[in-house]
């Protein structure tokens, strides 16, 4: 009979998911923009890319702070 232990769990710090971070990579030629952004934590982002208009209206939309500024 073999005995499992689980996995200590680990503490992560808390987490304001009202916080919401957009820092912009690249303005490109085509119009678009390549963004990361993340929810709480400004570490853990997602990339993503947009006309410049639907930018500044996902950016008004999630009150987000700008990183790059």
């Amino acid at each position: 009979m073999s005995t499992h232990t689980l996995p200590t769990p680990v503490s992560l710090p808390a987490v304001d998911t009202t916080l919401r971070f957009v820092r912009v990579l690249e303005q490109r030629p085509d119009g678009l923009i390549a963004f990361e952004f993340a929810i709480g934590w400004p570490e853990l982002a997602v990339e993503l890319l947009l006309p410049e208009t639907a930018f500044e209206a996902f950016c008004a939309a999630n009150q987000v702070q700008r990183l790059d500024a």
